[in-house]
C-alpha cells in the first residue's frame, strides 16, 4: 500500500533570510509550516561571496524580524564573517522547522486545489507555497566563453574568493555592476593588472555633505517608495544596482581613478573570435552615464538639504579625473597578458520546478507585493518585491509580515494553529 503523503499547511522553498523571515512570522501566528532548503540555511553568504565581501548598506539597515543589528558599529558595514554570524544568530532565534539538504523538485496543483510537493526526500501536500529561493539561480556565462583557449581560467563571480585563486597574469573582469566593480577593485588593490569590460551600471557616492548617502536617502523617504510609486513602475525591478563599496569603512568606486592607476577599461564585451576580444564602443557613454546618476543623486540631496534648512558642509559635483582616449574595440588575447576571466554579468532565474501560470516571458514571476494571481502561490526576497529593501535585510521582514497576513486569511484566521508531524 502506498503511504499517504503528509500534509503541511505552508511549504516555504528556500532557507535564506527571506524564507527564515516568513518562518518567523508564521511561528508568531501559530501557523504550521516547513522550510525546504537544498543546502543549509542562509548558506549563500558563506559559500558564494569573496573573502573581502562586505555590505554596501550601513549596518543600521539590517533589521530582520526580531533581530535588528545591535553591534557596536551601526554606521559601519558588516564583513563576510560578521554577516554569516548575524544570520546564524537569526537562525538560532527563529528555530525554524527546516529540512536542510532537501531540494524541491516539483510543485503541481491538485484537483482539490492543494499542491503536490515532490522533494528529494519524499512527497507532501500543501495549502500554500511560498517561493523564497530568490531570483539568482543560474550564473550567466555567455557562449563565447566556450571559444576561449583552455589555457585561460574562467570563473563566475559566485566562485571568486580572492586574487590568489587565479593564476599569475592579468585578469579580465566582465561586467561593472556591484560584483564586477568590487571584484575589479579587490584584484586592483592586490596589485593585479585588471582589464574591465564596463557595462551600463550606475554609481553613487558613499558619503556626501557629511553623511552616508544611504542615510540621506532614508531621510528623504526613498526606501519607503513602493514599486507603484516609482516612475518606472515594474521596470525598476530590471534596474542594475549602483556600484559603491563599504570596504575599509566605505568609499566611492571610481573607475576613472582606477584607470589613472593602470586599470584598463573597455566597453561591453561582445564577442571572442579569431583570437581577439571584441568590445562595444560605449565606454565613454557608460562612464558619463554613471557620473550623471552619481551627481543626480547628490543634487536631489542638495535640494532636500535646502528645503529642510539643514546645516551641512558644501560639496562640489564630481568632475571626471580621467577620460578615455581612442576607443579600443578589439584586443588580441595572445600577447595581452590575460590568463583568467571573471564573469560578473549576473544570473537568470530558474523556477522550472514550479508548475504554475505566474511567470512572464522572461521567466520572472508576476505579482503584487509577492502575491500572484494563482491562489496559494507567493514569492518573497526578490528585488523590489515591494520596495528597494525587499531583497535586502532592511525590508524583507516587513514583506514577510504582509505575506503571512495574506496566508493567514486564506487558511482561516479564526482556526486554531494547524498541527502536523515533521
Amino acid at each position: 500500500m502506498t503511504a499517504t503523503p503528509r500534509h503541511v499547511p505552508v511549504v516555504v522553498v528556500g532557507g535564506g533570510q527571506a524564507g527564515l523571515s516568513v518562518s518567523y512570522h508564521l511561528k508568531q501566528r501559530g501557523i504550521a509550516h516547513l522550510i525546504f532548503e537544498k543546502e543549509t540555511a542562509a548558506h549563500t553568504w558563506a559559500t558564494q561571496r569573496w573573502d573581502t565581501f562586505c555590505l554596501v548598506t550601513p549596518n543600521w539597515q539590517c533589521d530582520l524580524p526580531g533581530h535588528p543589528y545591535d553591534g557596536p558599529d551601526p554606521d559601519g558595514f558588516m564583513k563576510k564573517d560578521e554577516i554569516v554570524a548575524y544570520l546564524a544568530a537569526f537562525v538560532a532565534k527563529v528555530a525554524p522547522p527546516i529540512r536542510e539538504g532537501v531540494a524541491v523538485t516539483r510543485v503541481t496543483r491538485r484537483a482539490d486545489g492543494l499542491f503536490d510537493v515532490a522533494t528529494s526526500e519524499g512527497d507532501c501536500i500543501a495549502n500554500e507555497i511560498v517561493v523564497a529561493s530568490g531570483g539568482y539561480h543560474s550564473p550567466i556565462i555567455p557562449r563565447m566563453a566556450e571559444r576561449l583557449p583552455g589555457s585561460v581560467v574562467q570563473i563566475h563571480s559566485n566562485q571568486y574568493r580572492n586574487p590568489a585563486q587565479l593564476p599569475e597574469g592579468e585578469v579580465l573582469v566582465v561586467g561593472s555592476g556591484q560584483s564586477g566593480a568590487q571584484i575589479a577593485e579587490d584584484l586592483h588593490l592586490a596589485g593585479r593588472r585588471v582589464h574591465l569590460a564596463v557595462g551600463d551600471a550606475p554609481r553613487c557616492a558613499r558619503f556626501y555633505r557629511g553623511r552616508d548617502v544611504v542615510t540621506w536617502l532614508a531621510d528623504m523617504g526613498y526606501y519607503e517608495k513602493t514599486v507603484e510609486d516609482h516612475p518606472l513602475r515594474d521596470g525598476v525591478r530590471d534596474n542594475t544596482n549602483h556600484y559603491v563599496t563599504g570596504r575599509d569603512g566605505g568609499r566611492d568606486i571610481d573607475l576613472r581613478r582606477f584607470a589613472t592607476e593602470g586599470m584598463r577599461l573597455y566597453g561591453v564585451l561582445e564577442d571572442y573570435r579569431q583570437g581577439s576580444l571584441h568590445f562595444r564602443d560605449n565606454l565613454k557613454r557608460s562612464l558619463d552615464g554613471a557620473d550623471r546618476t552619481y551627481n543626480g543623486i547628490n543634487a536631489a540631496i542638495d535640494q532636500h538639504i535646502a528645503e529642510m534648512g539643514i546645516a551641512a558642509p558644501a560639496q562640489a559635483p564630481y568632475t571626471p579625473v580621467w577620460e578615455p582616449g581612442e576607443p579600443v574595440t578589439r584586443l588580441a588575447l595572445e600577447g595581452s597578458g590575460i590568463t583568467s576571466v571573471v564573469w560578473c554579468i549576473g544570473f537568470t532565474p530558474d523556477f522550472r520546478w514550479l508548475d504554475a501560470s505566474v511567470f512572464n516571458g522572461a521567466g520572472q514571476p508576476k505579482h503584487k507585493r509577492g502575491i500572484t494571481n494563482e491562489d496559494g502561490v507567493s514569492f518573497i526576497g526578490l528585488p523590489w518585491l515591494n520596495t528597494w529593501g525587499s531583497g535586502r535585510f532592511g525590508a524583507v521582514g516587513r514583506d514577510a509580515d504582509y505575506l503571512v497576513q495574506v496566508i493567514q486569511k486564506r487558511l482561516g484566521a479564526e482556526r486554531p494553529a494547524l498541527k502536523f508531524a515533521v
